[in-house]
């Protein structure tokens, strides 16, 4: 699926499923609510956090597959209400980053 595919899919889903869109400082809330989330798993997954019992640590992958996608979704709820084409942003942003890190991370000695 493409981004521009997945805007339209999510724009389908929220205009037939879920009714209409929240407002945009609403799916902001939401944005970070499920970015901490995601931070939670990562802090137990790959820091130094564990888990209260087995059998969520045996979950947190597929827990985190979904929280990904959660923060996935509201962003691209976000792209749609802002009128952002997500596609085009991408690769404005891929292009800038080149521009002003074309030697910037080769040359970093913590990188290697």
């Amino acid at each position: 699926m493409t981004l521009k595919e997945a805007q339209n899919v999510v724009d389908q889903w929220i205009t037939t499923v879920g009714v209409r869109y929240y407002g945009e400082l609403t799916n902001t809330a939401i944005l970070m609510e499920e970015t901490g989330e995601v931070a939670r798993l990562m802090a137990r997954l790959y820091g130094e956090q564990s888990f209260k019992n087995p059998q969520d640590a045996a979950e947190a992958p597929a827990q985190l597959a979904d929280e990904l996608a959660d923060v996935l979704f509201v962003l691209i709820c976000l792209a749609n209400q802002t009128g952002t084409d997500l596609t085009e942003a991408l690769e404005r942003n891929l292009a800038k980053k080149t521009r002003r890190d074309g030697d910037r991370h080769r040359d970093n000695p913590k990188l290697h």
